[in-house]
């Protein structure tokens, strides 16, 4: 069962042995680890931290991946044959279907946001699922709702004056 509250943990996160596939190493011995921080309740997305040691390798992707790099740099070059050195505070895409070569000469950190793109012929039926999905959750929360206590979207409006802007709360991670 899944559950349903917000997690923080700002602790040291122990990473995983991710090792890279050997025919995909072009130099060196990179070192690979990971730790699987979140997943959607539908399995399309997910959330992980990922590191490496220096290596060069090429690097195919299946899914969507946007990363943000955290601590280090590389040099990342495209199937155009183009280069660009991607360092701590940046965010980059690769798009499924995607390969890159990745040359890293110390060490890179970083955080994945990765998603399953939902094929074209299944797009409708995945959608009319979330929307029955997001109605069921809504008529739900009709019958739940304590009296005189306001619900997430109503104590938002009722201390911004903005419907979903809340300035008043933010989280550090």
């Amino acid at each position: 069962m899944r559950e349903n509250m917000i997690q923080i943990d700002t602790s040291h996160v122990d990473l995983e042995d991710s090792a890279i596939a050997e025919d995909w190493i072009i130099a060196g011995k990179p070192v690979a680890r990971c730790k699987r921080l979140s997943g959607s309740a539908d399995g399309t997305s997910s959330t992980w931290i990922w590191d490496c040691t220096a290596g060069r390798f090429i690097w195919n992707y299946r899914i969507d991946e946007t990363a943000y790099i955290i601590e280090g740099s590389m040099v990342i070059k495209d199937q155009t044959g183009r280069s660009r050195t991607v360092k701590a505070g940046d965010t980059i895409y690769f798009p499924a279907g995607s390969s890159a070569e990745w040359t890293v000469e110390r060490y890179v950190r970083k955080v994945a946001f990765l998603r399953a793109p939902v094929p074209r012929i299944l797009m409708g039926p995945y959608r009319a699922l979330r929307l029955g999905k997001r109605w069921a959750i809504a008529a739900g929360s009709l019958f739940t709702r304590s009296p005189g206590r306001p619900d997430d979207a109503d104590a938002a409006i009722n201390r911004t004056g903005t419907p979903g802007a809340d300035s008043t709360a933010s989280f550090d991670l």
